[in-house]
């Protein structure tokens, strides 16, 4: 019997209707043996060990690296529970005739929600009150307000639209830059389409949701933040290859920057001497934006969806990210 490997630790050994689904498809359910496999840290060596003879994988952060690709040959789809692929090699897998599928519909909520809690806990300085207060003091430090400041959003795809809509219920401004608009969103909301350097200038706080590639990566470096609105405060749940860290924190020390919620990192997990660590302004999360329970069992769901498409020969619409492959796929 084919089998499929569910390797998000949210995911390990839980019940739920994707097992259902793969299950009905006669599929077999397997699980890494290393727990903490999904998080990538064993490399292409052990994505190969954990995955070898699997039909298909639920996948998180582990490493699908073209070595890995060409030697899990008999792996058919690898179905990513996220709309993030930058750990996916794509051409390889392109290659060897594998759909790389994404969940396109099922995070972007969670992920919106998570980044107005980080901006709420910057702003209300949250962490480091709760950690006075625990302390036994009372302070009076006047925190910063939410409503009628200038929401600078990165990025108007689902994740972005979410959270530019939550943020104008607020009472927030928002402003974007966005190269492909959803023409139907901007004529329906008063989001302002401003460029990059506009955006820059303009932003009290400024949210990242913009994807990982050659293009985008180390995109907010010293210069970038040289032309943020002084004492701008950087969301970001994107990923953390996006900012370099060591120009952020210079930022933050400087008093450029007034603060950073950041539940992504140039290397992850962080080393625990992180400066950012240290930062009374700077409020963190282990990349877990996007997982909320609602959120982890829709992904799921849509991951098992795509795979039990995928072998009954029919193409899971707006979910492949290699989708040159929808004329020659043969399971």
């Amino acid at each position: 019997m084919p089998f499929v490997v569910i390797s998000p630790e949210q995911l390990l050994d839980q019940p739920g209707p994707w097992v259902d689904i793969l299950r009905a498809a006669k599929f077999e359910i397997r699980y890494p043996r290393n727990p903490l496999f999904t998080r990538g840290a064993g490399g292409e060596d052990e994505t190969i060990g954990e995955l070898a003879g699997a039909a298909a994988v639920i996948a998180g952060g582990e490493c699908l690296t073209r070595k890995a690709i060409e030697s899990l040959t008999d792996l058919r789809v690898i179905a990513r529970a996220g709309v993030g692929f930058d750990r996916v090699d794509v051409p390889a897998a392109t290659r060897r005739g594998v759909p790389v599928t994404i969940t396109p519909t099922a995070n972007h909520q969670a992920v919106a929600e998570h980044a107005l809690a980080l901006i709420f806990s910057v702003a209300k300085r949250i962490v480091w009150a709760d950690m006075q207060t625990r302390l036994g003091n009372w302070p009076r430090v006047p925190t910063a307000p939410v409503r009628g400041q200038t929401l600078g959003v990165l990025g108007l795809g689902r994740i972005g639209r979410s959270t530019a809509v939550r943020a104008m219920l607020l009472g927030m401004n928002v402003i974007a830059t966005e190269p492909f608009p959803n023409e139907a969103f901007i004529r329906a909301n008063p989001v302002e389409l401003v460029d990059f350097d506009t955006l820059l200038a303009r932003s009290d706080f400024l949210s990242i949701h913009s994807p990982l590639n050659d293009e985008t990566r180390g995109l907010f470096n010293a210069g970038v933040f040289a032309k943020m609105k002084l004492g701008a405060v950087l969301i970001n749940t994107a990923r953390g290859g996006l900012v370099v860290e060591k120009d952020l924190i210079a930022s933050l020390a400087s008093g450029r920057l007034g603060g950073a919620g950041l539940d992504v990192f140039e290397q992850e997990p962080p080393s625990s001497d992180n400066p950012l660590f240290r930062m009374d302004n700077v409020v963190v999360s282990p990349h877990w934006a996007g997982t909320d329970s609602q959120s982890m069992a829709d992904m799921a769901v849509e991951c098992a969806d795509c795979i039990v498409k995928l072998h009954r020969g029919e193409w899971p619409e707006g979910a492949v990210v290699n989708d040159e492959l929808r004329e020659t796929f043969v399971w």
